[in-house]
């Protein structure tokens, strides 16, 4: 089975508290879509509170059931209804990953008094002064939650820096006394241990007993199968290596896990999968960049270089594709948004090959109203057709560098499966493709891209055609046979029921 995930969030969708009742509803009708795993976003207490996309973490047993940060609930609605959400969601099939933030804390409760000292931001292995009192924000007491789920108490023994001390203005990030920056992370500013706020220290005996217990309890919670991770490139690797590590020996399950390391060198991510022991995958950035200029570079971008050093191409089981996310977004800090134009090319390259897992974004799927861009089109298509006809053996024709195709023979036990697919960045062309003598005689009509049909000679050759600056898919024309099939695979992911 051809599994996709879906991104369920966007960074601009309103804070009102209803998401996780929407991901209730709509579980179903993902799963007959063909999506396998849902992506969620952080479900626990941001220091914004309800306003809080997740990423400002403030307490990780809070999943929106204390009155903390001004609110109850966090942006996305209540722990009940989280916990419905994971559930129905399970129900339907759809394997369930919470975005996992562990990098930092923000929002403190209160300051504490600890010598300090001021570091280069723009090479952290560089002091700018001498040590220094400080007064910092690094003590978490969650006075709204108490006790409840964990003692644990958050104070400046549990983290490395910080980006503020208020008796020094003059300075933008301090380490603290007696700690040091992780070895074993991305080498960008000399060392890039610290993002933000309070960095936790995953290094410490006592933080790692506690990030362990938690991540134990969470699951036991909440019933997800895994983890989306933040910010992979700025902790530890070995903390992470042995925090999966731990939990899957605790829980007895899989415990699946994608991390985020967010850089276009191909050679980063594989030295970091090393350091993991291979523990989980690794989001395609190599790939997603190049979609970006493919579709930014008004047609000079060469398409046959698209694999070139990305992580599908080299590791490829550990590679998981996308197009965009919440962090290219327009207006995001990672901002490198994929241009319209160029999105249905895009996402038929990641949903229509064999190689690699595909995450869809919410964006595309859904829009985002907020900045007035709207949803791909093309995209439910595509993956219907990645659920009904991307199999069998693959046949590349990146022989153009305006215009590249590719063709999946098909496999015998699902009916009407096999596809041919062009893409191009410039004007149309045609391109004559093998799809398989098991096709000589029939006919492939195009699902995407408006192209006349084309008949397959008696070598299984056909001559496939697209227009300037889209994509074409092609399929075996249907037939009672493959109908009935889909009309059998629907009903089963309809009536699926996933137990706990």
């Amino acid at each position: 089975m051809n599994g996709i995930m879906l991104q369920t969030f966007e960074w601009d969708m309103p804070s009102d508290g209803t998401l996780w009742n929407h991901i209730r509803r709509h579980a179903r009708r993902w799963a007959m879509l063909g999506v396998t795993a849902a992506w969620l976003p952080p479900a626990y207490k941001g220091s914004a509170g309800a306003m809080d996309v997740g990423y400002g973490v403030y307490d990780l047993y809070d999943l929106g059931e204390f009155n903390q940060k001004g609110s109850v609930r966090t942006k996305y609605g209540t722990v009940h209804e989280y916990i419905s959400a994971v559930r129905h969601l399970r129900l339907a099939g759809i394997q369930t990953l919470g975005d996992v933030v562990l990098n930092h804390r923000l929002g403190a409760d209160e300051t504490e008094s600890v010598r300090v000292t001021p570091v280069n931001p723009d090479n952290r292995l560089e002091a700018q002064g001498s040590q220094e009192d400080g007064s910092v924000y690094t003590r978490f007491t969650f006075p709204g939650r108490g006790r409840r789920y964990s003692p644990f108490t958050w104070d400046h023994t549990c983290f490395t820096s910080v980006d503020w001390n208020g008796l020094d203005p003059d300075h933008h990030l301090f380490l603290l006394d007696g700690k040091g920056f992780a070895s074993d992370v991305d080498r960008e500013h000399g060392n890039f241990d610290y993002l933000m706020g309070a960095d936790v220290d995953v290094q410490a005996p006592h933080v790692r007993e506690e990030l362990f217990r938690w991540g134990s309890w969470y699951l036991h919670r909440t019933h997800l199968d895994g983890f989306r991770l933040d910010a992979v490139k700025h902790i530890s690797a070995a903390f992470y290596r042995d925090f999966l590590r731990n939990l899957r020996q605790k829980t007895g399950r899989e415990v699946y896990a994608v991390g985020e390391y967010w850089s276009s060198d191909l050679q980063a991510l594989l030295s970091y999968l090393a350091q993991v022991d291979e523990s989980m995958n690794l989001f395609d950035t190599p790939l997603h960049f190049h979609f970006y200029s493919a579709s930014h570079s008004s047609g000079q971008y060469d398409l046959r270089d698209l694999f070139r050093d990305t992580l599908v191409g080299a590791r490829p089981t550990q590679a998981v594709t996308f197009v965009d996310n919440h962090d290219t977004q327009p207006g995001q800090s990672l901002e490198s948004w994929v241009d319209g134009w160029f999105k249905a090319s895009a996402y038929s390259i990641i949903l229509l090959r064999e190689q690699g897992y595909p995450c869809v974004f919410w964006g595309d799927l859904h829009g985002i109203p907020e900045k007035g861009i709207g949803a791909v089109s093309e995209l439910p298509m595509l993956m219907q057709l990645r659920l009904f006809h991307a199999y069998g053996p693959e046949r590349d024709y990146f022989d153009d560098p305006n215009v590249v195709g590719f063709v999946r023979e098909g496999d015998s036990s699902i009916p009407g499966s096999g596809l041919a697919c062009l893409v191009t960045d410039e004007k149309g062309g045609k391109k004559r493709m093998e799809v398989g003598r098991q096709f000589a005689g029939k006919t492939f009509v195009c699902m995407v891209g408006d192209e006349k049909p084309v008949k397959i000679d008696a070598d299984g050759f056909g001559t496939f055609s697209v227009r300037g600056g889209r994509c074409s898919v092609y399929i075996p024309r249907p037939t009672f046979s493959s109908f009935l099939y889909h009309i059998r695979e629907w009903i089963r992911r309809f009536l699926t029921l996933r137990l706990f």
